[in-house]
């Protein structure tokens, strides 16, 4: 059974459709990969998917007795958020606040669930150091430990690797990519196409024609071959 499936969904703002008649789903250790041109619709897709905004029409439904507040999310992060002054340890244990509901402090579990995810993405060794103290990269594996607090069997990540060198880039990808193979699914938007599809199983592209499918057939459109030649530089 589809963790996330899309039934004919229609998206926008104020009554003008961004993406019209959507599906597709997302299945156990899926990795999908969300890219397109700028406009067409991408973050509107994740917002609905995080249940933050209702579809036009059609239905976005979660399987598997899957809620809303066990989806692990990592969204793109602004200038104030990158100072932002609190602890790692801090910053990855507020990802369980949503999971029981409002409370004063955090619960043993939510300690060892926490203290969990940072092994998992080797920063253990910062939980006291200062957030905003920290690279880019490690800033970034701090945000997806905090998404694994909440997760359960899927992450949403937007733009993951936006802003990072080289070599915490490829860092990233490497630890999304672990994540995946070990059952979580990805879905993933990104506008670094060819690295994504190193790793991606499935591609959903939005803008001009929509296409959702196996990376394999994707790669086999004409789509595809246009959109990369466009991203590489090329003429359309």
């Amino acid at each position: 059974m589809a963790l996330l499936k899309c039934e004919n969904v229609t998206l926008g703002y104020d009554g003008e459709a961004l993406i019209k008649d959507l599906s597709f789903e997302v299945n156990p250790g899926d990795y999908l990969c969300i890219v397109g041109e700028n406009g067409a619709g991408k973050s509107t897709l994740m917002r609905t998917l995080l249940g933050l905004q209702p579809p036009m029409s059609g239905k976005v439904e979660l399987g598997e007795g899957l809620k809303h507040s066990e989806l692990g999310w990592l969204p793109q992060q602004t200038p104030v958020q990158r100072d932002f002054p609190a602890s790692v340890k801090e910053i990855v244990r507020s990802g369980c606040q949503n999971r029981g509901g409002f409370r004063a402090f955090y619960s043993k579990e939510d300690k060892q669930r926490s203290d969990a995810a940072m092994e998992r993405m080797d920063i253990t060794h910062l939980a006291n150091r200062c957030y905003r103290e920290l690279s880019g990269g490690q800033q970034q594996r701090v945000l997806l430990a905090r998404a694994l607090c909440a997760a359960e069997r899927i992450l949403l990540l937007d733009e993951p690797v936006a802003g990072l060198d080289p070599m915490a880039t490829g860092e990233l990808y490497a630890a999304i990519g672990e994540l995946n193979r070990e059952g979580m699914a990805i879905v993933m938007i990104s506008h670094d196409v060819n690295t994504a599809l190193r790793y991606a199983t499935h591609i959903l592209h939005l803008g001009g024609a929509t296409f959702f499918g196996s990376k394999e057939d994707y790669m086999r459109s004409g789509g595809a071959r246009r959109y990369l030649r466009r991203k590489e530089g090329g003429h359309k």
